[in-house]
């Protein structure tokens, strides 16, 4: 977990998949919000932070824990275009909100909006934040189910 509470950025995306409304942090503040950064091309996305993301989004009441995916492009960029993401959600049935992240607004710079706000390091990143909207927890790389279940639950029981 984060030692300080900040107010994170807000989530910078072009367009939402899977959902009828957009999900920003602000309106699912009352929530704990479990954000999943990825690339459809990461092979340790695919292999790990998907399933993983899929059996939260399933596991856990909606009303309590919303889970989406943020699709960040920082290589590649012509193969991952968002009809190929289209193609990739639906093959590997993925049913919940996953936002398609900003390009870059630098010109010359290979990170898109969000990444480059959250200073992230590549994928798979975890965000986790509070019912209150605060950033508790940002980590590249897999996190392991039991520990990631209990960081959600006890975020849940904080009042």
């Amino acid at each position: 977990m984060l030692n300080t509470l900040k107010k994170p950025p807000p989530l910078q995306v072009q367009n939402w998949l899977n959902t009828r409304f957009t999900p920003t942090l602000e309106a699912l503040v009352g929530k704990v919000v479990v954000v999943f950064a990825f690339q459809m091309l990461c092979p340790g996305c695919v292999l790990h932070l998907i399933p993983q993301a899929k059996r939260l989004y399933d596991y856990f009441d909606s009303n309590e824990v919303a889970v989406l995916g943020l699709h960040t492009v920082f290589e590649h960029h012509q193969a991952m275009t968002e009809v190929s993401l289209k193609a990739f959600l639906y093959e590997y049935q993925v049913r919940f909100p996953v936002g398609i992240d900003k390009p870059a607004s630098a010109k010359g710079d290979p990170l898109p909006q969000t990444m480059r706000a959250y200073n992230m390091q590549g994928t798979p990143t975890l965000l986790i934040y509070d019912k209150l909207g605060y950033l508790r927890q940002q980590k590249m790389g897999h996190e392991q189910d039991l520990a990631l279940g209990a960081q959600i639950m006890s975020l849940m029981k904080e009042t």
